[in-house]
């Protein structure tokens, strides 16, 4: 070799590092990022939205995977009811709690909005759920008490389940309940992506009352120029995940839309608005989180206020079916979170199946459309594996269905992230729902749960 050529290429080796270090000093500033606001965002909520000891919220949140996460500073301001959170001094992100709305980060410039003050003075954090009718303790066998001990048992110490709550309710009884330590009845806990399914709620609740069809093009004024694809994409499309929208719903990179979406933008629903077309409305089926955050701003833009529209949840849902502990969170720019940030009780959570169990209907009243829930655990036309309906699961991720386990017809599912289940039975009138910070999701096998339960529950 040369000198000349040694030169060249001494020189284009160092051209090749200094790019390598420069890539991998932006990827890590992204993951930093990421990881400063989750942080903020989940020690909020789990501090003052589930009321939570912060050191064992804080435990939870930093472990398995996410150990990295003890290198990020955090101040808890519990007179301001915040969290800020700081890398290294590079990356800083700020949680604020507002009482009925949650926590949201403070992003891109924008204050998240409180309720209206005639809300406010009819919301207490977290009021404590009304009673339900509870099963006598002694009605509850030996062979049911040993399916949900194995529920909170740990095989397997390197990939933990961590159950936190199971409730078990029979044509809208609890038959059985049990938590974790530190977890209680009366501990709202998050669902992550069963939010998705109490958006379709809200949305049902707007189709009943002549808001929104099903069939007819969605109001997003972003859409509504001429030649737009996008103004071809309805109701229908969206609830069941086929508008042909681009999403990366990819959790390894610190830069998918749905980590952005989440943790690094103050309006979530601008994010997946602003998305390009990739194919015909209807003919192509993806799982989005950002579809469902722009079911949230089709919501808003349904109901013309603000005012309205941050009080909606609670007037028109939780409060007419009981669910007093239920928080939807917003983002920064003031729409619901849809796709991932509500807290509620697992009884709460079980109300909600119950709606459901109950084709809609509420101490005797309508509450969603006739046929909606029938609509709504219908299979997804465009759903090539034939296992989602419209924001609800037909059948369970195989990750989590055990070896062998098959449940009745009809059963469907609200699931979330970490093992989050309200998993609805029709056949035995039942709602079984699971809640838990499962981070390896082979590690709990939801269907072969149900099953055993279903097992037990048909010779009690």
């Amino acid at each position: 070799m040369t000198p000349r050529t040694r030169r060249r290429t001494i020189g284009a080796i160092g051209i090749v590092l200094v790019g390598a270090l420069v890539a991998g000093a932006w990827l890590a500033l992204q993951i930093l990022r990421i990881g400063v606001a989750y942080k903020a965002k989940m020690l909020c909520s789990g501090t003052f939205v589930s009321r939570r000891d912060a050191g064992a919220v804080l435990a939870e949140l930093q472990s398995d995977d996410l150990a990295i996460l003890r290198y990020i500073d955090v101040d808890v301001d519990s007179a301001a009811r915040s969290v800020a959170a700081s890398g290294f001094g590079i990356v800083r992100r700020r949680a604020v709690y507002r009482e009925g709305l949650g926590c949201a980060l403070a992003l891109d410039g924008l204050t998240p909005p409180g309720l209206p003050a005639a809300d406010r003075a009819i919301v207490t954090p977290n009021p404590p759920t009304p009673a339900v009718k509870e099963a006598a303790r002694e009605e509850s066998s030996p062979k049911l008490e040993a399916v949900i001990a194995r529920a909170f048992s740990e095989p397997d110490p390197q990939r933990p389940r961590r159950t936190l709550a199971v409730v078990v309710m029979r044509d809208g009884r609890v038959l059985y309940e049990r938590y974790a330590a530190g977890i209680g009845p009366e501990t709202p806990l998050i669902g992550w992506s069963m939010a998705k399914s109490v958006t379709n709620a809200l949305v049902g609740i707007l189709v009943l009352q002549g808001r929104l069809a099903l069939d007819a093009p969605v109001p997003i004024p972003e859409w509504k120029a001429a030649g737009d694809p996008r103004a071809e994409i309805t109701l229908d499309h969206l609830l069941r995940m086929s508008s042909g929208l681009r999403f990366d719903e990819g959790m390894s990179s610190p830069r998918s839309d749905v980590m952005r979406m989440l943790l690094d933008v103050g309006d979530a629903a601008a994010l997946a608005i602003h998305k390009d077309l990739v194919a015909p409305p209807g003919t192509r089926w993806q799982y989005a989180s950002g579809t469902s955050n722009i079911l949230a701003r089709v919501i808003r833009n349904a109901l013309h206020d603000d005012a309205s529209y941050l009080a909606f949840p609670r007037h028109e849902l939780f409060d007419r079916i009981g669910m007093s502990s239920a928080v939807l969170e917003t983002d920064a720019s003031g729409t619901f979170v849809g796709s991932s940030y509500m807290y509620a009780t697992a009884r709460d959570w079980a109300r909600f199946g119950t709606l459901y169990l109950r084709d809609g209907v509420w101490n005797g009243e309508r509450l969603l459309p006739e046929g909606w829930v029938k609509y709504s655990t219908s299979l997804a036309p465009a759903d090539p594996q034939q296992r989602y309906g419209a924001h609800f699961w037909l059948r369970i991720a195989d990750e989590y269905r055990g070896t062998g386990a098959q449940l009745p017809v009809g059963t469907y599912h609200a699931v979330g992230y970490g093992g989050q289940f309200v998993t609805v039975v029709p056949a035995r009138k039942v709602v079984i729902v699971r809640l838990g910070d499962t981070r390896y999701a082979d590690a709990w096998h939801h269907a072969a749960f149900v099953q055993e339960m279903l097992a037990v529950l048909d010779h009690d």
